[in-house]
């Protein structure tokens, strides 16, 4: 079968072709590929090539193919696994299979699976790794973006708290608790505000800040303080830059305890110390965010890590068991990631999109692999649609839905969207 897909070959040389997948094993699936949302990581990985640790050193000879926060559909079940996936099935896969005493991953290790293809095989070890996850939503983008919500789903496990007089850890956010979430209005701040309003284990306070008003407003338009109120949260947003003493205007939030839960989701020493400095007793700082400066820093109160029992923990994504809370929780429609889509393009879209993503606004870039169309902003969809018919059905659709990506719309791309 012939399959199109973006392969990388070397430093920033991605190429989207078209060639022969090999004949499927009887230990392998074969897959049609129908969503994938575009990562950082993939950045990453496509401008150090071969020195990417996951990345292999022969990919002059043998690409791989990119992408890896993808769903779509099991064509084909080799005898091997028949027992546990059978065609039509709709599916996620969870990359991260370092379990396996590997470093190895989709999108970023292999010639024949990745995100950003029509079709693909998927290998034994990702079977065997318990990485390929049936999903029962309606639409496929939501189990594309469960691995980035996944990632904040194992952020709030690994926080823990340690009951006074005992060296035990309870793990996960304090329930009923204060919850602040630093610099959280960007595309993975959002996902993390819907998760904490939405799971079973919800804080009591939670205060979001940021330093941009157009970004609190949007927050504050998706989550709005009112409706948190239902789900048993008081929700405050905060402007720090705005506050001539933003610690001080935090802590009163929570009449002088502090917080019991504080994520930092960005990579800046300011941040961190603030963080720091609103923590309450028993009080977790997670350092969320990924730094890209190996040599990064930032000054900690070690007086409160002695007497106040203060502590710090860091995830670099979430596991197996992250990934199937956030598919069942999206099953469930109690929490949507698509808050967090602010693009949308085809395939012939994935290469200059991936080596420009620091450089494009907004938040998750969403493809459609078997469709031909360049990225566009939701919020130009409206101006598009003044010249092109296409842009303006989509437009009426997403307009209709608070301008945010939902089932219908992706319904709409599949069926009217230029094959590619």
């Amino acid at each position: 079968m012939k399959t199109k897909a973006v392969r990388i070959y070397g430093k920033k040389d991605l190429r989207l072709e078209e060639f022969e997948l090999p004949e499927m094993k009887d230990d392998e699936i074969l897959a049609q590929v129908i969503s994938d949302s575009i990562c950082m990581s993939s950045h990453k990985a496509a401008i150090q090539g071969p020195e990417h640790k996951r990345v292999p050193d022969d990919i002059a000879v043998n690409p791989i193919i990119i992408g890896h926060e993808f769903s779509g559909l099991i064509l084909k079940v080799g005898s091997k696994w028949q027992h546990k996936f059978k065609p039509g099935q709709k599916f996620s896969i969870q990359p991260a299979m370092a379990h396996m005493g590997t470093l190895n991953a989709p999108g970023y290790s292999y010639r024949y699976i990745g995100g950003d293809a029509t079709y693909i095989i998927i290998p034994d070890i990702v079977m065997e790794a318990d990485c390929l996850l049936t999903y029962h939503g309606e639409a496929f983008y939501p189990a594309s973006l469960s691995e980035p919500m996944s990632c904040i789903v194992g952020a709030f496990n690994a926080s823990y708290h340690t009951p006074p007089g005992t060296y035990r850890h309870e793990m996960g956010i304090r329930e009923g608790g204060k919850l602040a979430i630093l610099a959280g209005v960007g595309p993975m701040g959002l996902g993390a505000i819907d998760y904490a309003l939405h799971q079973d284990r919800k804080p009591a306070l939670m205060a979001v800040t940021d330093i941009d008003d157009a970004r609190l407003a949007r927050a504050a338009c998706l989550f709005p303080p009112e409706k948190a109120l239902e789900e048993g949260v008081r929700l405050f947003y905060v402007n720090t830059a705005k506050i001539p003493d933003p610690v001080k205007h935090l802590r009163e939030l929570t009449e002088g305890q502090g917080f019991d839960d504080v994520f930092v989701f960005a990579p800046v020493r300011q941040v961190v110390e603030q963080g720091d400095a609103i923590l309450g007793f028993d009080g977790c700082l997670n350092f969320f965010a990924g730094p890209t400066n190996p040599e990064f820093k930032a000054e900690l109160n070690f007086y409160n890590v002695h007497y106040a029992f203060t502590h710090i923990v860091g995830t670099s994504g979430g596991n197996t068991d992250d990934m199937r809370e956030s598919l069942r929780l999206m099953s469930q429609g109690r929490i949507n990631p698509a808050v967090m889509i602010t693009h949308v393009g085809g395939l012939d879209a994935v290469a200059d999109t991936t080596l420009r993503l620091p450089q494009i606004p907004g938040g998750k870039k969403l493809i459609y692999t078997n469709i031909s169309m360049p990225l566009v902003a939701l919020d130009s969809l409206g101006e598009l649609g003044k010249n092109d018919p296409f842009y303006a059905g989509l437009h009426e659709i997403v307009a209709a839905n608070d301008n945010i990506w939902n089932p219908e719309a992706e319904k709409y791309i599949l069926e009217k969207g230029k094959e590619i």
